[in-house]
């Protein structure tokens, strides 16, 4: 296979970490290509080098032949690299046509625009209205803007990083058809996943990165996806394992709760009724933007609901905030890592005063406890293995990964009652993704009641007792995790709420 982009000796390092180590391998043309490693391998750090968004200390790339050095992402689109980020770069108030057109240097007009986003959307299976606002897309029709934005630049190298974290089952196939076919047409694609079944499923070579050195390529259909999970981290790792044992009382139980949509383009919650017993796993599935957000905001307090009530240990809740839901031992962790479940630019320790302050007591006569703050952090980063100079650092230096693993350890750590937390692992790579999901099967087995909102099913179908579904802002009916497989998953998902529950119970 011919190279199209050949890496020799990348690196690249910042204060107190090197984060890529003299990398080199090679992309071939036509080649679906896996970059693989934990958090903090160097995975980010490589790609934005190669996009033009960070220049390297050392080394040199060539692509097709020609020495290539871009010095911004204009440069490398010019080249004929495209990315697609993990978090995408849209405006929700805009519509399709115009997000593709600031996207281009120069684009054409719009009616012209429109129609070649008709032609590309169609040509590769990912159908798309460039007249519908972006706000009203579904999560997997908003990767659906970033894809064919970059494939409107005949793109020679397309990077995708972790494209699937919002897609549903059925949408990633679909995803899969389109990276297949643009492979078949000489395109080359970089992906970055953390899900080793779809590396090994679509790539046909892996490159894994260990502390930012390349540590050995793979191919990935030759090998299990546990194999690769432990060339990754150099070790093996357990399964997460559930402690049977009975459950014990309803501590969290909501009664029709319903709540406004936040703005224009959320999603409000329509009477959902559910309940969670001491010891209990619940886990809650649904595609991106069905009202998870909303439901961890309504049961945390962070929004006052106006219909339905909330019972937490017998006592109606409904009406008291956040502070007062935490102080009683009712906690939550949110999806969104920067800005929501830490602050960008205040250090770990810091970040662990704003959660834990009551609970552990880190704030005493109206001063903070500098020394017993730092311990905390401290605790947190070695229980769960947080990646980091220290707890002075900014919570935006670390990794995604690795931020989750703080955020989610800082909040298992101050033994809750209830554990509410959507997307613990997601951006995690395999062996951390497990320590998290014993950490909360331990809470359980403690006593505690869990609720895990998440987009992966894999994880839902690991740890959960039962499973529900959200879609449009309502829950279905939890079902036994033993009763169902990924069809009738599906059907809830899909909105199929008493099909579902005929079908089981029939």
């Amino acid at each position: 296979m011919d190279t199209l982009l050949s890496i020799r000796g990348l690196t690249k390092a910042y204060p107190g970490v090197v984060a890529n180590d003299d990398v080199s391998f090679d992309i071939g043309k036509g080649e679906i290509h896996a970059l693989l490693g934990e958090n903090g391998a160097g995975k980010s750090t490589l790609v934005k080098m190669i996009f033009g968004l960070v220049k390297p200390d050392a080394g040199e790339m060539v692509l097709d032949g020609a020495a290539y050095a871009p010095g911004k992402p204009s440069d490398a689109r010019r080249s004929g690299v495209a990315m697609v980020f993990q978090h995408f770069s849209l405006f929700e108030a805009l519509d399709v046509a115009e997000n593709v057109a600031l996207g281009m240097e120069n684009p054409p007009k719009p009616r012209d625009l429109a129609r070649q986003i008709r032609e590309v959307s169609e040509t590769y299976g990912l159908p798309l209205d460039p007249t519908r606002t972006v706000g009203t897309l579904s999560a997997g029709e908003r990767q659906r803007v970033e894809i064919i934005r970059c494939l409107l630049q005949n793109p020679r190298l397309l990077i995708m990083d972790e494209p699937t974290s919002v897609l549903t089952p059925q949408e990633v196939e679909i995803l899969f058809q389109t990276l297949n076919k643009l492979r078949s047409e000489g395109t080359s694609i970089l992906y970055i996943s953390h899900k080793l079944e779809e590396i090994r499923t679509l790539c046909d070579e892996a490159t894994i990165l260990r502390l930012g050195k390349n540590v050995g390529t793979c191919t990935p259909r030759e090998v299990t996806a546990r194999q690769m999970a432990e060339l990754m981290v150099g070790s093996s790792f357990s399964t997460p394992e559930a402690r049977a044992g009975e459950k014990g009382e309803v501590l969290l139980r909501t009664d029709t709760l319903s709540l406004p949509a936040p703005g224009a383009f959320g999603t409000p919650l329509r009477e959902v009724s559910l309940e969670v017993r001491a010891g209990e796993v619940l886990g809650i599935g649904g595609v991106a933007g069905n009202g998870q957000d909303e439901l961890l905001m309504a049961l945390s307090g962070e929004r006052l609901a106006p219909a339905g009530t909330i019972f937490f240990k017998g006592q109606d809740v409904s009406r008291i905030g956040p502070i007062g839901r935490r102080d009683a031992g009712l906690l939550s962790g949110p999806e969104e890592r920067l800005g929501h479940a830490a602050a960008p630019n205040m250090s770990l320790t810091e970040n662990a005063v704003l959660t834990a302050a009551r609970r552990e007591g880190l704030v005493q006569g109206g001063f903070i406890d500098w020394g017993k703050s730092k311990s905390f952090a401290e605790k947190v980063i070695e229980r769960f293995d947080v990646r980091t100079p220290g707890p002075g650092t900014a919570a935006r230096a670390l990794s995604g990964g690795n931020l989750q693993k703080f955020v989610v350890g800082r909040e298992i750590l101050q033994s809750p009652d209830v554990f509410i937390v959507n997307q613990p692992t997601w951006g995690v790579d395999a062996a951390a993704a497990a320590a998290i999901r014993q950490a909360l099967l331990d809470l359980a087995a403690k006593g505690a009641a869990i609720i895990v909102i998440s987009q992966d099913l894999d994880e839902l179908m690991e740890i959960s007792d039962r499973f529900a579904a959200l879609n449009e802002g309502r829950l279905s009916p939890a079902r036994a995790v033993a009763e169902l497989d990924i069809e009738k998953i599906g059907l809830m998902m899909g909105g199929a709420h008493d099909m579902e529950v005929a079908h089981v119970d029939g």
